[in-house]
């Protein structure tokens, strides 16, 4: 079964489609926080953030039915949803972050505020970091630094150097928030004399896919001022850590505790449903909406706006960011307490962990045994075999990282500490 459905993804589907793991899964059913596979084995799912109250939460799957079989229809009709949607996400908001754009992806999301700061700057030079995603529209992707774009980097776009745990900027982690406001100050003037100019930086607030490097609260407060200084706007993507994810703050923003100037949303926000949205003040909306025609066949409709409601009636009915502040730090206690001689850094916000490998010497000289990269990746399938999906990223793909639904408990946490810590074992005895 596994390789017919893999021969007609190639057939009908194209090459170079990716899949996870080595031997591909096939899933068939999912709830709360577990999969399973057509062969009935249960997984623990320590990776998916789309599904954030957890799959096929029964009220997320009424909610839509019961609006499906009412209305569907696009925006340009009147109707309550909508609103009393925005209403509810927009009082989750300061800094009068107060009116929605809404899209059905965190790509279409990211490229709108693009547009958003284009409006209101006049100009078009962007900041990302040099180990960063953002989506797979062509101006997003120009951000990215997972493939060349063809014909090369565009010149209205520089990268500076990620945040890094085991390599800090400045050389310390002290260092580190000036050493990267300083990157940020050298590409707006390499901006200027370009003649692009600056129109903003688009960055994680906990920089999901640099690998959840150590930033606190403070971070970015030099950085913030250069910006500032500069007449750019911050463009905060939090579709990996909003909603709760982090535990001790509903967004990445408020944790590093800074005011954006546009905020976006996607994957948990409808909990599996297509639904993402850009976050902004009225004087940004104002200037685009006047600057851009943009109009969305499906985003805002009637059936997204229920899914996305019922996913924040969950949160608050189960408490879903304090449960995960509780179950992340108890499973980031356990994590640490796990042995073996490449681990270099572990660190967790929330449901949000990352376990960092290093190609470092040991501490008796002797070279490690494996590298970062090939170590990581066979972690995560040798995880497979044991029932738990997670996933890895970093610049050498060399970080281990567990983003589970909101509803994991304390038991997946005992039984995916139980897996890693075998998993590690095998790998100090092969």
């Amino acid at each position: 079964m596994t390789t017919d459905l893999i021969t007609r993804r190639a057939q009908r589907l194209g090459p170079n489609l990716p899949t996870f793991y080595d031997d591909p899964v096939h899933i068939v059913h999912g709830e709360g926080a577990h999969l399973w596979d057509a062969c009935g084995r249960r997984y623990i799912d320590c990776y998916n953030n789309v599904a954030h109250v957890g799959h096929c939460h029964p009220h997320v799957v009424e909610a839509i039915a019961r609006q499906a079989a009412t209305l569907n229809t696009h925006t340009r009709y009147l109707h309550e949803g909508i609103l009393d949607y925005a209403d509810r996400l927009t009082a989750y908001f300061r800094h009068d972050l107060s009116q929605v754009l809404f899209t059905c992806t965190g790509s279409e999301a990211n490229d709108v505020a693009l547009r958003m700061a284009q409006a209101v700057t006049g100009k078009t030079g962007f900041i990302a970091t040099d180990n960063t995603y953002h989506g797979n529209t062509t101006a997003v992707a120009h951000l990215s630094t997972r493939r060349p774009p063809i014909g090369g980097w565009p010149d209205h776009i520089r990268r500076i150097p990620a945040p890094d745990s085991i390599a800090p900027l400045g050389g310390s982690l002290a260092a580190q928030p000036q050493a990267f406001a300083e990157g940020v100050a050298k590409a707006i003037a390499e901006l200027k004399a370009a003649g692009h100019g600056f129109a903003g930086i688009m960055l994680c607030p906990v920089f999901a896919n640099e690998g959840l490097p150590e930033v606190t609260e403070g971070f970015l407060a030099p950085t913030v001022e250069v910006v500032r200084r500069a007449g750019g706007l911050i463009l905060c993507d939090e579709v990996q850590p909003g909603f709760g994810r982090i535990g001790t703050a509903f967004w990445g923003h408020e944790r590093l505790g800074f005011a954006p100037d546009v905020v976006t949303l996607g994957k948990p926000m409808a909990s599996g449903h297509p639904v993402a949205a850009v976050v902004t003040r009225p004087d940004i909306m104002a200037a685009f909406r006047e600057a851009f025609g943009y109009f969305n066949t499906f985003a805002g409709n009637p059936v997204s706006m229920a899914a996305a409601a019922a996913t924040l009636d969950v949160i608050e009915a189960e408490a879903l960011t304090r449960h995960g502040e509780i179950i992340g730090a108890q499973l980031l206690d356990g994590m640490n307490a796990l042995t073996y001689p490449q681990i270099a850094s572990l660190r967790g916000a929330g449901m949000f962990l990352a376990m960092e490998f290093s190609d470092a010497l040991r501490p008796n000289g002797a070279p490690v045994p494996h590298s970062a990269n090939a170590l990581c990746g066979r972690i995560v399938e040798g995880m497979r075999t044991r029932g738990v999906l997670l996933g890895r990223v970093g610049r050498q793909q060399h970080i281990l990282k567990l983003r589970p639904p909101m509803p994991f408990g304390a038991a997946e946490a005992r039984d995916v500490l139980a897996a890693l810590g075998d998993c590690l074992e095998s790998e100090q005895t092969a």
